[in-house]
């Protein structure tokens, strides 16, 4: 098995969630890279839509911002941010990647403060497309390093809603039944939500890690699913692939 960095098993195991003829909008960086090693690899009809208006692109490299040019190459659409919202709330995307200074149980995300509104400790860029993207895609995914001052018990602001408190909330707030967080990728573990709770926990573990590293590193109670697995390492082809064509300057996998 090749040698891989920790960014390179994040990005793989993101991409192999997205099957072949999905929608999945995306930001740039380590979604981006996902987004294009699946397109590259196992799902050549994946419609990557970026919020600026790039809808069905054929990237030829790494875009720097959704508003790259880049994102616009070989696209089927050149619409606008107007339009890509629409195109959410009509339920027409199936996933969306999203990060945040917080995140707690349920998959609520915090990319707005740290401590109260009013007078925070640190005061973050807010939401841009956040909200309307975790609230309107059937399935929000998340890349983010696994830190007890990330995964929190409860943020400090929902910037964007997951289950917010538990079974039935988000359909109560008005939200489509059968959306919300679907996984979390970190450096350390794949998470999913149980389906009855919707609380997070730990689907499979990456290679030199156990779940008592996850939990340790985690500021609430994980559950374990009862299928729990090791994440499949990153083959030879998909390192070649991420290498050589979609992060060949190493922007993203040479942080």
């Amino acid at each position: 098995m090749a040698e891989y960095n920790t960014m390179e098993m994040m990005i793989c195991a993101a991409a192999r969630y997205l099957e072949d003829g999905a929608a999945v909008a995306v930001g740039t960086g380590a979604p981006c890279a996902a987004a294009m090693l699946a397109q590259k690899t196992h799902s050549p009809n994946l419609v990557i839509i970026f919020e600026a208006g790039g809808v069905a692109p054929i990237l030829p490299t790494m875009p720097i911002s959704v508003g790259d040019s880049r994102t616009f190459h070989k696209a089927i659409m050149a619409s606008g941010m107007c339009d890509v919202m629409e195109t959410m709330q009509r339920g027409m995307v199936d996933y969306c990647f999203l990060g945040g200074a917080q995140i707690d149980m349920y998959g609520n995300l915090n990319s707005s403060v740290i401590g109260e509104w009013s007078r925070p400790k640190v005061r973050f860029p807010g939401s841009g497309g956040a909200n309307d993207f975790g609230s309107f895609a059937w399935r929000i995914m998340v890349i983010t390093p696994q830190d007890s001052r990330r995964f929190v018990e409860r943020v400090d602001f929902i910037t964007t809603p997951g289950y917010l408190d538990g079974p039935g909330a988000r359909e109560k707030a008005g939200l489509a039944p059968g959306t919300g967080p679907y996984k979390v990728i970190t450096n350390m573990a794949v998470m999913g939500f149980d389906p009855e709770t919707k609380r997070m926990r730990i689907e499979s573990v990456h290679k030199g890690y156990t779940v008592k590293d996850v939990q340790d590193n985690t500021g609430f109670e994980l559950l374990v699913s009862p299928e729990l697995e090791e994440t499949p390492e990153p083959t030879e082809e998909e390192l070649r692939v991420l290498r050589e064509e979609v992060d060949p300057h190493r922007y993203i996998i040479g942080r």
